[in-house]
């Protein structure tokens, strides 16, 4: 079944003001030329594997799988067999992460493989991409930045699959697809310290930028990724153990209010995005009230309108149910 964006918010009770607190992007003059974004409400791996199934096609040569392996024993990551069943149906594929900023143990090359040992990758090697170092890539028409820097190994791959667990974020109020990416890709010092706006890498506790500059940030650094794989990058979003913090809380994650809504995939990352946020905001008030107040609190919904004004895609789209 296909509907658009539209006709969704519409059997959804919603009007684009309630759900977004903004006009609604203009729809197209023909539907057909909406993206699409594919929706399964089944959440195990066949699921996952027919939501694939709908973008696999554009993955070619050597593909990077890019997750977030969280942290120790997170509670909310997507499930180890899902992932190994998603890497096992790609040919050539590789799992990929990059070092953090914030305080953990994920900071060192080390630590964060002995990191992924306890959440259980140990079916496969994970690619820390900037265990070697970082490599500039450019913004184009970059709002704040020019280049940002990337693990250097992820110039080693030709397509890639952006396999994001959805949730809340404190910091960029909801972490999607863009947010996988933008910070996801991101070297661990140099690069990240470029998207979150800090001066002094040596003092990142003082200085962690919020708002919509962050936002706008973030949507530079996802350009610069997808501009780098242009139409090799695709992505899927799961709607599960939707906390109103990021994996990168771990075990202090503050336990998920909102149900689990299915899976999302698309080749449009502003689709995708905008998608998943509008599940949300369809969900009756006393299930989406807290990741709604993350949010919004955060500024979070700038994230969309910051990859519109970057051509990054479209906020209108035809949701096709599999």
């Amino acid at each position: 079944m296909e509907i658009t964006r539209r006709e969704f918010l519409i059997k959804s009770g919603l009007a684009a003001g309630a759900l977004l607190a903004q006009p609604m992007a203009g729809t197209p003059a023909h539907a057909a030329e909406l993206p699409e974004v594919y929706y399964t409400g089944d959440l195990t791996v066949t699921g996952l594997l027919r939501a694939l199934d709908t973008v696999k096609q554009r993955l070619t040569g050597k593909v990077a799988i890019k997750l977030h392996t969280g942290e120790p024993h997170g509670p909310n990551i997507i499930p180890r067999d899902m992932i190994k069943a998603v890497q096992d149906a790609i040919p050539n594929s590789t799992l990929v992460e990059c070092n953090v900023l914030y305080g953990s143990p994920r900071q060192t090359n080390e630590g964060h493989r002995e990191t992924l040992m306890t959440n259980g990758f140990t079916f496969s090697k994970v690619d820390i991409m900037d265990e070697e170092g970082d490599a500039p890539i450019p913004v184009p028409g970059g709002k704040w930045l020019k280049e940002v820097h990337v693990g250097s190994h992820m110039l080693d791959y030709d397509s890639m699959l952006v396999l994001t667990h959805f949730k809340g974020h404190a910091m960029g109020g909801f972490g999607g697809s863009l947010k996988n990416i933008a910070i996801g890709c991101a070297s661990g010092k140099r690069g990240k310290a470029e998207v979150h706006g800090l001066t002094d890498p040596a003092n990142p506790s003082r200085q962690w930028l919020t708002g919509e500059k962050f936002m706008e940030l973030m949507a530079d650094s996802g350009k610069a990724t997808c501009s780098h794989f242009g139409k090799n990058i695709v992505f899927i979003n799961v709607l599960r153990s939707m906390s109103v913090d990021c994996d990168c809380a771990g075990i202090h994650a503050a336990r998920p209010t909102a149900p689990d809504l299915g899976i999302l995939a698309s080749a449009d990352i502003l689709a995708i995005d905008q998608a998943s946020i509008d599940m949300v905001y369809a969900l009756p008030e006393a299930q989406k009230k807290d990741l709604v107040e993350r949010i919004e609190s955060r500024k979070g919904l700038r994230q969309l309108s910051a990859m519109e004004e970057h051509g990054m895609g479209s906020r209108e789209y035809r949701l096709v149910t599999l």
